[in-house]
């Protein structure tokens, strides 16, 4: 046990020095301090671990990432594109103020996890690692920690009514040895309804967290095609917290890629709750590896939720599939 608790200690220590922890104001900074003590303790995976049995994270564990070729689309309709929706665009993890939109849409109020950090108050604080660190109980949860204590930028969005339009998350991948950490913060007060879409790679590797907070009788609806590029690597996290009489759907859609892992942990505190985690992958693993993780985790505390969790792989030539939770 001692062998292994120090091989995950050295895991994160080169794992550390390959990166900088972000300024910010005060309540950002007392949660990622406290994401980088739990992370502390935790070490990175290793494949011994209950939950990381069928995915092996060393290379989600090197301080560099392996380089990923750009997927060429062509001329390609992008996805999405004949939806009227807020555009809100990442290249390699890096905001791109000229890609964007207007951070501004009736019923919702959006800001950049950099600007919202940099304030000394701020609402996200009571979601921003909150979530995340609930959802290290009882499997622990490292990467996600690592998300919460280096990621320095993402979006805050707080829905206080119906959303005029969906809110879209664009992630271009141009750099074949990118590496990026995005960490988003979503709070539904009673009543609101949002769809967020996500697309694209996002980077040769990365590394996201989704926190949701959805209030008593709100309506989230979340859709996100990965990306089709056949070299890149994800390691995603969403965590999301019901009220009562709220609705959670999720819906993920993914295609190629060397390793992809994608978990969700779901509480559901208020009565009547309801939750749909859904996905779809495809696979072949004959020109390049494919390796596909699902796994999630859903908590029912309130009374007459219900939750449904649909998952399908379609898999060939060796590619591979999991699902746990």
């Amino acid at each position: 046990m001692a062998a292994l608790a120090q091989a995950k200690g050295d895991a994160l220590a080169a794992r550390e020095a390959a990166l900088v922890r972000p300024d910010g104001g005060k309540w950002i900074s007392e949660a990622r301090n406290e994401a980088a003590a739990r992370l502390a303790a935790m070490g990175l995976p290793g494949p011994r671990d209950e939950y990381w049995r069928f995915t092996k994270p060393a290379s989600l564990n090197t301080p560099a990432p392996a380089g990923a070729a750009v997927f060429d689309t062509g001329d390609e309709a992008p996805v999405f594109g004949a939806v009227d929706r807020l555009k809100i665009v990442f290249v390699d993890g890096v905001f791109s103020p000229d890609d964007s939109d207007p951070l501004e849409a009736a019923g919702v109020e959006i800001e950049r996890l950099a600007e919202a950090g940099s304030k000394d108050i701020h609402w996200a604080r009571d979601v921003f690692g909150v979530l995340e660190a609930r959802g290290q109980t009882p499997v622990a949860r490292p990467f996600a920690a690592l998300n919460t204590a280096y990621a320095s930028d993402g979006v805050v969005i707080r829905v206080t009514g119906k959303a005029a339009r969906p809110i879209s998350l664009i992630y271009r991948h141009e750099n074949e040895a990118s590496d990026a950490l995005l960490h988003h913060v979503v709070k539904l007060e009673p009543g609101a309804d949002l769809t967020l879409l996500e697309n694209g790679p996002a980077a040769a590797r990365l590394n996201k967290v989704l926190e949701v907070e959805v209030g008593d009788g709100a309506a989230f609806h979340h859709v996100r095609p990965q990306g089709r590029d056949h070299e890149r690597q994800a390691i995603t996290h969403v965590f999301a917290r019901l009220g009562t009489a709220s609705t959670f759907k999720s819906f993920t859609l993914t295609v190629n890629g060397r390793l992809t892992r994608n978990e969700c942990v779901v509480e559901m505190l208020g009565d009547n709750a309801v939750a749909h985690i859904a996905g779809a992958a495809m696979g072949d693993g004959g020109q390049d590896p494919f390796h596909h993780d699902d796994t999630v985790f859903v908590t029912h505390d309130g009374l007459d939720c219900e939750s449904r969790p649909v998952f399908k792989k379609v898999l060939r030539n060796g590619a591979v599939g999991a699902c746990q939770g």
